[in-house]
């Protein structure tokens, strides 16, 4: 891929279906050939292959001499080395344990995040696997039932390879999807604390406000949660499981799960809470609720989603019936540190007010009426009559 092309293929996602221009410039076949001068056993790099839509960062397929790479270049605000290393930390942890992801390279001293100026790099490999979702959205649905349900058994799969891990939280910066103010007795004193450590959010006067207002919508919610709250044990996770995430074994309806990448928002959670996000993001096509609220809601992936994670990790009663709730509240901090990101990095308050107003607020109104109902009670449904092992 020409300079001209890869200048010219610098979009991303943008807050709807539209692709934008880029926030952050793209890669180029000089930096990546300085880059990887660095690395051992990546070989000289010698084209960009593809631009990623992804609009957090910059980040390219490269063909080496001696195969290809993923490169992913951040603005220091957002990852700095030791938030890197948060998450390189985790993907070791997953390898040594056998999930499938990728491998991450280092330079001759042992770095795998080098820092250069204003930017922090990440040289992973690339996997084996057809990326199937490279064009979609978060919030998109699953090409076919047996896809959800490959996606479902391999999020248990990483579950079970994370037990052991015990490395604390993450630190407080963007575009972590934690799980904190509703893990709380009292969510508006941990929602004070989110914010404060925030200082974007906390100076931002509209954050405040639609804040007080989610936490009444989502009260009854965090109630039904804080029953079930002694089931959900402590687990690092992903945290952004859909189609986009995950590289398959073939193309078609009934390809495999081949490996899972970008473990970028993970974070020390639970498991309950990363299932819920995989719902979230996959299961409610929230692209169209600015024009209904009657979205699609496509429930019979949700059944193959979680038939494929009950096939291998079974929910206890407990995490079982934590999830309908959890689905209601976990994306309050995902939608809180993406307006952190677009206010203390971006400085668009535009974007921001997207995230707390429709992301925030209105995911969580939805909730309450119809449409969150349906979903809801389905997860209840399907919590109540599981099959139990041994049953």
């Amino acid at each position: 891929m020409s300079e001209d092309t890869i200048s010219a293929t610098a979009k991303t996602h943008g807050m709807d279906r539209t692709r934008v221009d880029a926030d952050w410039p793209p890669l180029t076949l000089a930096e990546a050939r300085a880059l990887l001068d660095e690395f051992l056993g990546c070989g000289e790099a010698v084209q960009i292959l593809s631009v990623s839509p992804r609009p957090f960062s910059s980040a390219s397929v490269v063909a080496t001499r001696t195969g290809r790479v993923f490169i992913k270049r951040h603005h220091g605000s957002v990852r700095d080395r030791e938030g890197l290393l948060e998450e390189h930390r985790f993907m070791n942890y997953l390898r040594e344990h056998g999930a499938p992801v990728p491998f991450i390279f280092a330079d001759a001293s042992g770095e795998t995040a080098i820092e250069r100026g204003e930017w922090s790099y990440e040289v992973h490999e690339a996997p084996p696997g057809v990326d199937l979702y490279e064009d979609a959205l978060s919030w998109t649905p699953f090409r076919s039932t047996t896809h959800a349900h490959s996606a479902g058994a391999a999020l248990a799969r990483l579950h079970l390879a994370a037990q052991g891990n015990d490395a604390p939280r993450r630190k407080a910066r963007p575009l972590v999807a934690g799980f904190t103010i509703f893990a709380d007795d009292h969510p508006s004193a941990a929602m004070d604390r989110y914010l404060a450590e925030r200082p974007s959010l906390a100076d931002y006067s509209n954050v405040r406000a639609r804040c007080n207002e989610a936490l009444e919508l989502l009260a009854p919610f965090h109630s039904e949660l804080r029953m079930q709250s002694p089931a959900l044990e402590p687990l690092w996770t992903h945290n952004d499981l859909h189609g986009s995430n995950l590289l398959w074994s073939a193309g078609g309806d009934h390809a495999q799960v081949a490996a899972i990448i970008d473990f970028g928002l993970a974070d020390r959670t639970n498991a309950v809470h990363d299932l819920a996000h995989a719902i979230e993001r996959s299961i409610v096509e929230w692209l169209e609720l600015k024009k209904t609220e009657d979205v699609p809601v496509h429930l019979d992936q949700l059944n193959s989603l979680l038939s494929g994670y009950q096939s291998v990790r079974p929910l206890t009663e407990g995490e079982a019936e934590a999830l309908a709730p959890m689905t209601a509240v976990c994306h309050a901090e995902f939608a809180l540190t993406e307006a952190d990101y677009f206010l203390g990095v971006l400085h668009s308050e535009m974007n921001a007010r997207v995230c707390v107003e429709d992301y925030l607020v209105g995911h969580a109104r939805w909730y309450r009426r119809n449409g969150g109902n349906k979903l809801l009670n389905a997860i209840r449904g399907w919590a109540g009559t599981r099959k139990r092992v041994g049953e």
